[in-house]
């Protein structure tokens, strides 16, 4: 699970028309606001490629292609500032965070900014440290990336190595809890930055439509996922925090053709050709403005 940790983004970059249906909704009829859709998929008789959505806590690396296609210019006054990092004194805070630094570290890959994400991976040293997190999971890949920080990808590589070994140490050592609250605080980064940065109310764009309402399904996933630690007070606290957000989510649908819907429980992923949604402007106006809120707290020392 952790080494999905690091950019836990909105991934599979696919193409879909945007439909608005502006007549009124009948009692116990279906009026699509959004569609995944080709337009020509109901229309075209061969087979159509499937597109995937993923269910699970996503993978790293996927805010790079979104943001790309988008041209979203480099914001890093959106980011945590790493001046922060001292003032996060109790464990909570210094494992929200360090998923949010993650997250943030993820971001500026995306620009190859070199010294700072030498600054934010010597943060997340600072703030694994902590938590009790060996000195030496980070120190390596640091040097390896001054040595050479003309790789941004091999960097993203070794910063993932180094968050999975993060996750089995805190494992091992009986906080699960503490590797819970990192991948929190990076799903809310995550979510922070797309509806923040990539999310434009006024001119939505259908694909960042699409991969917001699809963590719909990942936020089931992550409550599901924080059950298991709800030993903790502050797993509890943020969780109530997420099934109110949930709410929001749960206020819209998405639905598939009858017999195009696949689903892989390995790679927890969605396939299918297309898919239509009744999710308004209004909502996703929600989502954003209660993820800025909780994201507010979780950042504040």
């Amino acid at each position: 699970m952790m080494k999905r940790l690091i950019s836990l983004l909105f991934i599979i970059i696919l193409p879909f028309a945007f439909s608005c249906k502006n007549r009124a909704k009948e009692k116990d009829t279906f009026v699509p606001v959004f569609s995944t859709y080709k337009s020509d998929t109901l229309k075209n008789q061969e087979p159509v490629a499937k597109n995937e959505i993923f269910y699970g806590i996503l993978t790293p690396v996927q805010i790079c292609t979104i943001f790309n296609r988008l041209g979203i210019p480099d914001n890093d006054a959106s980011l945590n500032p790493i001046s922060n990092s001292d003032l996060y004194l109790s464990s909570s805070k210094a494992s929200l965070n360090t998923g949010v630094y993650g997250v943030d570290f993820g971001y500026l890959k995306l620009f190859g900014l070199g010294q700072q994400m030498i600054d934010y991976m010597v943060t997340i040293r600072e703030m694994s440290n902590k938590l009790g997190i060996p000195d030496s999971y980070l120190t390596e890949p640091i040097k390896k990336i001054q040595n050479d920080i003309s790789e941004p990808d091999t960097i993203l590589s070794l910063m993932n190595d180094a968050y999975i070994r993060m996750e089995s140490h805190l494992r091992e050592s009986g906080r699960e809890s503490t590797a819970g609250l990192m991948i929190l605080g990076g799903w809310v980064e995550a979510m922070y930055l797309a509806t923040q940065l990539a999310y434009n109310p006024d001119k939505p764009d259908p694909e960042v439509i699409q991969k917001i309402a699809q963590q719909k399904y990942t936020l089931t996933t992550l409550l599901s996922f924080l059950k298991n630690y709800y030993d903790d007070p502050v797993v509890v606290y943020y969780s109530k925090k997420l099934k109110y957000l949930k709410n929001y989510f749960d206020s819209f649908d998405i639905y598939f053709k009858k017999g195009d819907l696949e689903i892989d429980t390995t790679k927890q992923v969605f396939r299918s050709s297309g898919s239509q949604m009744t999710v308004t402007i209004e909502t996703l106006n929600k989502i954003r403005d209660y993820i800025l809120k909780l994201r507010t707290e979780m950042v504040t020392p």
